[in-house]
């Protein structure tokens, strides 16, 4: 990576190990961030997938919360997956009593729009934006993006049309899971902002 500035994953809850994984298997020094201090020294930040409500409990009770928030204000590239795009999402449609996100994303989401672990699934997604193949995404418990307001721009859509992955400057946040299926285009198309920033 250039300048090896570390690039973080935000590591209270959720499955950031894999996204580790995939970020240094592409030869970035990547980082487990739970504390404000990690977070100022790395060049961009993946926020896993896990449960919403509860990494933004942590987050709140680590201190991150409010350094995130300026991070993300300050041009912080930023990759959020699942759960990660609930936090970056600027308006969370049904989240439980008192859950706040990071915001940034002018978009709307809806958690577990697609229902339960039972209702998980798969399916191939035309994404541009990354070039290739169509991307096999893998959906657990997703999040769906159920409105996209005039900053951010969707990134790919299921065939009925519901967008999964959308794109606001440094901010990119997906429904589904790439971490999991091998498929590092997205990593890469988020390393590539690290770079730029």
């Amino acid at each position: 990576m250039a300048g090896s500035t570390p690039v973080g994953v935000l590591a209270l809850q959720g499955d950031f190990r894999e996204h580790i994984a995939v970020l240094r298997g592409l030869g970035a020094d990547a980082v487990p961030v739970r504390r404000p201090s990690e977070l100022a020294e790395v060049g961009g930040l993946v926020i896993p997938g896990g449960e919403s409500s509860v990494m933004d409990k942590l987050s709140r009770t680590f201190g991150l919360a409010e350094p995130l928030k300026q991070a993300i204000a300050d041009g912080l590239p930023v990759y959020g997956t699942c759960a990660g795009l609930i936090m970056l999402a600027d308006r969370v449609l049904d989240g439980i009593r008192g859950q706040q996100s990071l915001g940034g994303l002018d978009v709307s989401v809806r958690r577990n729009a697609f229902g339960s672990q039972l209702d998980s699934f798969e399916t191939d997604l035309d994404v541009p934006a990354v070039g290739g193949e169509p991307m096999h995404a893998v959906f657990i418990r997703a999040p769906i993006v159920e409105s996209v307001g005039e900053r951010a721009k969707p990134l790919a859509q299921l065939a009925d049309g519901r967008v999964v992955a959308v794109e606001q400057g440094n901010l990119i946040g997906t429904s589904f899971h790439p971490e999991i299926t091998g498929d590092t285009r997205f990593h890469e198309y988020f390393l590539g902002k690290v770079r730029a920033a």
